[in-house]
């Protein structure tokens, strides 16, 4: 499979494919990237930073990320520019190098979609557990389509997203190519989150 050229932004989070992110603009390299992938209609790649911060020099990315693709723009209240992205495809990346403005870009090769599986029965439990968590916390999934959360790849990156994990602990669950593996490793992470 070829590589592909994609910007990188390096963040202290982990974006999994149908997630949503929001981003506060100000340094001029993203500022550069926001302008390129509205002017080209292209994405950007989302990685977290092993190694380095969002500010300032160019952080070490991870090698597994999630294309990001800006779908809002709002004017925040301080007045600098404000992104709304969603989740697309997972990629590897190859090989990266630093421009002169600062920004990594990374040659990626883009991951196959996960299989259409079912939410097994000995997992029903998790996509209960989601179902709960978005009606609590309202927002976009909460009124996700009943269907969804018998797909087991949506239910597991859902979740990884609403459970207080490590953002290493979304990058393993981000990196694993099975979602059944991925619900399985969520199953054992609940009974930290369970009252006693």
């Amino acid at each position: 499979m070829s590589l592909v050229n994609i910007p990188l932004f390096p963040l202290s989070a982990v974006l999994f494919p149908g997630g949503l992110l929001n981003l506060r603009i100000f340094e001029p390299r993203y500022i550069d990237l926001v302008r390129d992938c509205t002017r080209n209609n292209s994405g950007f790649g989302v990685c977290l930073i092993l190694q380095g911060r969002e500010v300032g020099e160019p952080a070490v990315p991870a090698a597994v990320g999630t294309l990001a693709r800006i779908t809002d723009f709002y004017t925040l209240p301080d007045g600098l520019l404000g992104i709304g992205a969603e989740g697309y495809g997972r990629f590897q990346v190859a090989h990266t190098r630093v421009r002169d403005n600062g920004l990594v870009h990374g040659q990626v090769r883009f991951l196959d979609d996960e299989p259409l599986l079912s939410v097994p029965p000995e997992h029903g439990l998790l996509a209960t557990i989601l179902e709960r968590l978005h009606e609590r916390a309202g927002g976009p999934f909460a009124q996700s389509d009943r269907a969804s959360y018998d797909d087991a790849s949506w239910v597991g990156f859902r979740l990884a997203e609403a459970l207080p994990l490590e953002p290493s602990e979304r990058q393993e669950l981000l990196q694993l190519s099975d979602p059944l593996q991925r619900l399985a490793r969520l199953a054992q992470h609940i009974p930290r989150f369970q009252r006693g």
